[in-house]
């Protein structure tokens, strides 16, 4: 094993406690050889066999005996060039690494066909649930036709105490950060930079074309205010982070954002750290796969179920979606096509004919509102509004106008509208 951190001590206590359980369902006992770790004299939590820890990556990747590497390090650095030798060298590779496979899995299968190794991920998305395997396998027969996922836990949890408690953004992060939920730096998280190397992964696997982060289209919850999370519970909706994922005639719609979700929707239920993946196939229709998204257990629970796949595969040649999935080069939808329903929060002088200025605007631009609701707050009104369904690129070229007219003090918020469909 590559890393002994917390997804590593996680591996090592499924592996010690329930070692008799994985070799009756395996067919074989799966025996922890040598673990790669920066330095051996640090304590870690557990209590370790003399001999087990290396400093030395060569003790590994020498090794004859050692068939399958569990990779835990993180990054992209020294993990991916130990996981490309372990490949090509004929051995399984088991991550947990979102970085890696998002950004070099082209890399990564190609030296897996190499070695003839495989290359299994499952603990690199939404932690201990299972939705790799399942969009690779047991959901094989159908086309996805959508996927919504709620896949970073911090974000999730700092929405729910927004939502719960009436915070502000600050206030609730500082929270989660308390709790362990956030990190110091928590730019990947609350940018939904982290959701987004999710959703690259689940993307291409559902839709078997290659989508890398950079393809995805990514809003953090940065704007979101207390007052968004009010105006959401007042019109019949709760607001999540969403990853979202469609093949439309147009290509690929690949994008993460926070979005109004209604009440009555499975995502909206999904609170605090916990994840949800919810996937709409052609044949099987909807189904939500729902659990702890990180630490160190749920993750390890993944990474173990990898290995006894891959040990599976070693002594039966038995089949297994473990190769590439993505044989197609399918193009990607431009956001401005993405057709949606929005949220938007307008500060405007409070007068006669504000509200009509602001309807020609849109409706020059082929933008309808299905909802409106106007509120005073100091020295101003306040506009809701809920559009129809309306394509991106009009909307946003109607808000550029109607925020230089004198009349509007701000465009305060425009948030997406998203699971009316399902």
């Amino acid at each position: 094993m590559l890393g002994l951190g917390t997804v590593g001590r996680g591996v090592y206590r499924v592996l010690t406690k329930n070692g008799p359980l994985i070799e009756q369902r395996t067919g074989a006992g799966v025996v922890l050889k040598k673990v790669l770790v920066r330095d051996t004299g640090r304590q870690r939590g557990v209590t370790l066999p003399p001999g087990l820890l290396t400093t030395d990556v060569r003790e590994i990747l020498d090794d004859p005996a050692i068939r399958v590497v569990i990779e835990v390090m993180g990054g992209t650095g020294p993990a991916l060039d130990y996981v490309l030798a372990a490949l090509r060298s004929g051995r399984s590779v088991v991550t947990a690494n979102k970085d890696m496979v998002s950004e070099h899995g082209r890399e990564l299968f190609q030296a897996a066909g190499e070695g003839g190794a495989d290359i299994l991920f499952e603990g690199s998305v939404a932690g201990g649930i299972p939705i790799i395997t399942p969009l690779k396998e047991s959901l094989a027969a159908n086309r996805i036709v959508s996927l919504h996922g709620i896949i970073n836990g911090t974000t999730n949890y700092i929405l729910t105490r927004m939502t719960r408690e009436g915070l502000d953004l600050a206030t609730a992060l500082a929270a989660a950060q308390e709790a362990g939920y956030a990190e110091a730096d928590p730019h990947a998280d609350i940018d939904g930079l982290d959701a987004a190397r999710k959703l690259a992964i689940l993307a291409s696997i559902a839709f078997n074309t290659r989508i890398l982060p950079q393809d995805v289209y990514v809003e953090g919850i940065r704007p979101v205010t207390a007052e968004d999370i009010g105006y959401a519970r007042e019109l019949g909706y709760t607001v999540k982070l969403l990853a979202i994922a469609r093949e439309t005639a147009e290509g690929v719609e690949v994008r993460v954002h926070p979005a109004f979700v209604p009440q009555g929707h499975p995502l909206a239920a999904v609170s605090g750290v916990f994840n949800a993946v919810f996937v709409v196939g052609d044949a099987v229709g909807e189904t939500m796969f729902f659990g702890r998204g990180a630490g160190e257990m749920p993750t390890a629970s993944a990474v173990v179920a990898d290995v006894m796949d891959a040990v599976r595969h070693l002594l039966y040649r038995a089949p297994g979606l473990f190769g590439c999935t993505c044989f197609d080069n399918k193009p990607l939808k431009p956001p401005g096509l993405v057709d949606t329903r929005f949220y938007l929060r307008l500060k405007v002088v409070d007068r006669p004919g504000v509200l009509a200025a602001i309807a020609e605007v849109f409706g020059t631009n082929e933008v309808s509102l299905a909802q409106v609701i106007q509120k005073q707050v100091p020295d101003l009104a306040e506009l809701v509004m809920i559009t129809h369904r309306v394509r991106e690129a009009n909307l946003r070229r109607a808000l550029a106008t109607i925020g230089d007219l004198p009349v509007v003090s701000e465009v305060a918020s425009v948030i997406r509208v998203e699971g009316e469909e399902y």
